[in-house]
């Protein structure tokens, strides 16, 4: 089995728009840059999720496999490479979480996986964010202006990866009260980021 393979060199030179566009044209060099970029962070995020190493590292080639074969289908303006290609590394683990799940497994494995399952779907939102240093700035000023509690519920979600039923417990709140602020939270730092030029794409509910 294939194991990540530590980038190269520096490969920041090129936007990452510029790299998937060529990507699209069939450019393997550009996948190579696009993996050394992204290739770490992909499979740390998957070995949290999954526990395997073996397991992360199949899903690091598959990520970028699927980058290959879907590069056309990547809209430039519509959102960030990164978070596209977390997108579809997420999207795998949560594939692999469910096939573990039709297995038998203790009762303690089962929390584990739903506790997983039940993670926001913008966690690569935040992993693209915490990546692009400036872009995590505006969006942590962003954080400072809204109310102390909405503020936690999204920092214990979006930074620490809690689900919303453990947010539930750790605050001793009702999952309703959880939720509604976490709406209130997304609804307030859309607007913040729309007058700092980003996207309500950077979040979702």
């Amino acid at each position: 089995m294939s194991q990540v393979r530590m980038p190269a060199a520096d490969s920041s030179a090129l936007d990452d728009e510029v790299l998937i566009t060529r990507v699209a044209s069939r450019d393997s060099s550009a996948l190579e840059q696009l993996y050394d970029r992204y290739a770490r962070i992909v499979y740390a995020t998957a070995l949290r999720m999954l526990g395997n190493a073996e397991l992360a590292e199949d899903i690091v080639q598959e990520t970028f496999w699927r980058v290959w074969r879907r590069s056309t289908s990547f809209a430039i303006g519509r959102g960030q490479v990164a978070g596209w290609i977390f997108g579809i590394a997420h999207n795998l683990c949560i594939d692999e979480l469910r096939r573990q799940r039709s297995r038998p497994t203790t009762a303690q494995n089962e929390h584990e996986e739903q506790a997983m399952l039940d993670q926001p779907d913008a966690q690569s939102d935040v992993v693209s964010a915490a990546i692009e240093r400036e872009r995590r700035r505006i969006i942590l000023q962003a954080l400072a202006q809204i109310p102390p509690e909405q503020r936690e519920v999204l920092e214990l979600a979006y930074f620490r990866g809690l689900s919303q039923s453990e947010i539930a417990q750790r605050l001793n709140s009702p999952i309703g009260t959880v939720k509604t602020r976490t709406r209130l939270a997304l609804q307030k730092m859309r607007d913040l980021l729309h007058n700092q030029k980003i996207g309500a794409d950077d979040l979702h509910d």
